[in-house]
């Protein structure tokens, strides 16, 4: 085993709960070093269907091999919600290009017409945008693989209110009836961008609660743990799910779940790397309150790695629309110039 993968656990969800439902101690205790020492683990037996995730990532794979009229009619600056594909390069991290393209994607609901000022993160619900004619199989397989995620997102936020000595259903009213997940379907190629360098995605942490991420065997994607300075390469296994936590946790625990800061390096110039990010998220007009923690686990918190650029919120909706807004400033500008003035 490398130094790398002694630093990612992997955990089996197939053994996460004992066989009259309650979690594993053996399960919740390792959970609990992976979240709050690290912030990112991998997971397997997961529950996917045979070839479930390989079938994913061929469609995306023939997606992005369509002519890029295909991909435009996609075009993320049409959607006012922030919705369908990203052209290479035009994604920012960190105010650089990444080096990837992509398509977005969220729960299909109505857009809100009119809410109030102070709640400008409605704008985010709205209508996804897929290639039906062209590659009509791929939204049938990316909401497919958006409804397992669901499970397992919620499965381990489960995990994680025991871990901390909670009840496990005490994450759950946040998520409701209308969970605002956000999947991704990521494209990555190494010297096409030259304004993106080897910055395949800049360094970052996620703004929701749990991501979930299905990623080929290229590989790219390093994390830096709390306390670390050496950027740790997640490996790919076959087949798993790699995991991390995000802001929205490290604000409810006060720093003791850590949102861990992670980039992906550009893949070789002529490579090219396909993943799926999924963002585990709870409704749009969730406010996340302190998490009561145990003394022991109160002590061991490091508080909040706040940028005060980027500060963190306990509003999910307006956490989520201030990465929307930093990640796509011409989709902004397009649709929202008031609010980049704000």
């Amino acid at each position: 085993m490398s130094p790398d993968q002694a630093t990612i656990p992997v955990l089996d969800m197939s053994a996460a709960r004992q066989p009259y439902g309650s979690f594993s101690p053996e399960f919740i205790d390792q959970l609990r070093d992976a979240a709050h020492n690290v912030g990112f683990f991998q997971i397997t037996g997961y529950g996917a269907a045979p070839g479930q995730a390989e079938e994913l990532l061929a469609l995306i794979r023939r997606f992005f091999n369509l002519p890029i009229e295909e991909r435009m009619k996609l075009d993320n600056r049409l959607s006012p919600h922030f919705r369908g594909y990203t052209r290479m390069g035009t994604e920012v991290t960190q105010g650089r290009a990444d080096a990837r393209e992509q398509i977005d994607y969220s729960p299909e609901r109505e857009p809100v017409r009119n809410y109030p000022a102070d709640q400008p993160y409605w704008l985010l619900q709205g209508h996804n945008v897929w290639p039906d004619e062209a590659l009509p199989e791929l939204k049938p397989a990316a909401m497919a693989w958006a409804d397992l995620m669901s499970g397992v997102g919620m499965e381990l936020l489960r995990g994680i209110a025991v871990s901390l000595g909670l009840p496990e259903d005490h994450f759950d009213e946040p998520f409701g009836d209308e969970p605002a997940w956000m999947g991704k379907l990521v494209h990555y190629v190494g010297g096409v961008v030259e304004a993106a360098g080897d910055q395949g995605v800049g360094a970052h942490a996620d703004y929701g609660f749990v991501t979930l991420l299905l990623q080929d065997e290229v590989g790219g994607l390093e994390v830096l743990p709390p306390g670390t300075s050496e950027w740790a390469q997640v490996e790919p296994i076959p087949g798993a799910l790699v995991v991390n936590l995000g802001e929205m946790l490290e604000v409810a625990t006060e720093g003791f779940l850590a949102a861990t800061i992670h980039r992906v390096q550009a893949p070789p110039p002529g490579v090219d790397r396909y993943s799926v990010p999924f963002f585990w998220s709870p409704r749009l007009d969730a406010v996340i309150e302190p998490v009561p923690l145990p003394p022991e686990l109160k002590a061991q918190a490091r508080g909040i790695s706040d940028d005060p650029s980027n500060p963190m919120l306990a509003s999910f909706g307006l956490n989520m629309l201030k990465g929307r807004m930093r990640a796509h400033p011409d989709v902004t500008e397009r649709h929202y110039p008031e609010l980049m003035q704000r």
